[in-house]
């Protein structure tokens, strides 16, 4: 993987290990030669994975809308800053320049921005790994709703699998470094009975 796009919390969290874990994946992702693309803000969990991989020496590519970068809130050390018109083209732009996506804690936007990628995987419209980082547990209870979405009938056992996990950086990189997609259509076709 050339690219990583990390969706994350613009709030630092209540329990310091966010920031610290957020700031261990950005210097990670720069050892191991990987850009690091992300919302392009200097605050919380976004700020601590940009330092993480500036202050190693990698790639940060920031994509932010403009109305964001008005509230002075954009990170001025980037490798580079991208600015965009809205919250959407900020995601169309992020899904061009990775290969993969990583979901530290956050909030609505955090996920809102990761499973419309998620969904665009099971779509087909790409077949990049999407992972979560699943500090402290962050990720439980989501990662058991994801699996109650299955057992109810409304998502398919090949497309949950889309969904990586781990508590650990090093385990959750080599999960995507081997991501397989389903190759199965997502659409559900009913047998005449």
């Amino acid at each position: 993987m050339k690219n990583i796009v990390v969706f994350c919390g613009s709030n630092g969290g209540n329990d310091p290990v966010y920031v610290e874990q957020a700031y261990l994946l950005g210097k990670k992702l720069a050892e191991t030669g990987i850009g690091l693309v992300y919302g392009g803000a200097q605050l919380g969990l976004m700020g601590a994975v940009a330092n993480g991989a500036l202050e190693q020496g990698g790639r940060v590519v920031g994509v932010l809308p403009h109305f964001l970068r008005t509230k002075e809130i954009a990170h001025e050390g980037l490798t580079e800053l991208i600015i965009v018109d809205s919250m959407h083209e900020r995601k169309m732009k992020m899904n061009q320049l990775c290969d993969g996506v990583i979901a530290l804690p956050g909030g609505f936007g955090t996920m809102e921005e990761f499973f419309e990628m998620l969904t665009w995987g099971q779509l087909g419209l790409h077949r990049k790994p999407m992972g979560l980082l699943n500090t402290e547990g962050f990720y439980e209870q989501l990662i058991a709703w994801v699996q109650h979405m299955v057992d109810s009938g409304f998502l398919k056992e090949v497309n949950r699998q889309m969904l990586l996990w781990d508590s650990e950086i090093p385990e959750l990189l080599r999960k995507m470094q081997h991501y397989r997609p389903p190759v199965v259509s997502k659409w559900i076709r009913q047998e005449n009975t």
